[in-house]
C-alpha cells in the first residue's frame, strides 16, 4: 500500500499564502486573512528562480534571493516588494507587460492600512457591481498615476498587506476616489 507523503509545515503555510494571494486577486476589495503576517509569507509563496523582484527592504531582498530570484531594478522587475507607498512617477516604469502577454506585467506589494482612511470604489471583473474600500497611507496621487498610466489590457496587478490582511487589486480593476 501507498502511502502519500505528509506536507511540511512550511509546505501547508505557504499552500494557504498562495491560496488567499488567488482569492484576493479573484475578489478585488475583499480583505483575505494571511496564515503569517507580513511581505516574507508572501516571497515564501509565489518566488523561484524564474523571478525578478525589487525590493526597498535588505532582509527581503536576502529571503527573495535564498529562493533563487535575480534581484533587479524596479523597472526590470516582475514582482516589487516595499516597505511604504511609493512615488507615484516609479508607477510609469514598471512592468506592463504586452496586448500579447498581458501576464509579463508586474505585481507590486505595499503596506497600508485597511479598513480606515480614504475611501475607493472597485469596478470591473470580479466585483459584483461595485465594492467601497477604505486604504489609509496611499494617498490620492498614487491612485490617479495608476489610472493615467494602465491600458487594459496591460498594467500591473496590487496586493496591499496589512499585517495578515491582504487585498488584492489586479490591472483588469477600475479605480475611483471618493
Amino acid at each position: 500500500m501507498m502511502q502519500t507523503p505528509a506536507p511540511s509545515d512550511f509546505e501547508t503555510q505557504t499552500n494557504a499564502t498562495y491560496d488567499a494571494l488567488m482569492w484576493a486577486l479573484s475578489r478585488p476589495g475583499m480583505a483575505r486573512k494571511l496564515p503569517v503576517a507580513g511581505q516574507a509569507s508572501l516571497i515564501a509563496a509565489l518566488i523561484d528562480r524564474e523571478c525578478a523582484i525589487f525590493s526597498d527592504d535588505v532582509h527581503l531582498m536576502q529571503i527573495a534571493a535564498q529562493a533563487g530570484a535575480q534581484i533587479v531594478a524596479q523597472n526590470d522587475a516582475d514582482h516589487l516588494f516595499l516597505s511604504a507607498t511609493p512615488d507615484p512617477s516609479i508607477l510609469s516604469v514598471l512592468r506592463q507587460g504586452t496586448d500579447i502577454y498581458p501576464e509579463d506585467g508586474a505585481t507590486l506589494v505595499m503596506p497600508a492600512v485597511i479598513g480606515h482612511g480614504m475611501a475607493l470604489r472597485l469596478t470591473g471583473p470580479g466585483v459584483d457591481g461595485a465594492v467601497s474600500i477604505k486604504i489609509d497611507g496611499i494617498p490620492d496621487a498614487f491612485w490617479t498615476a495608476r489610472r493615467d498610466v494602465m491600458r487594459y489590457p496591460m498594467g500591473f496587478d496590487i496586493f496591499i498587506i496589512d499585517q495578515d490582511q491582504i487585498i488584492g487589486i489586479p490591472r483588469s480593476t477600475a479605480i475611483e476616489v471618493l
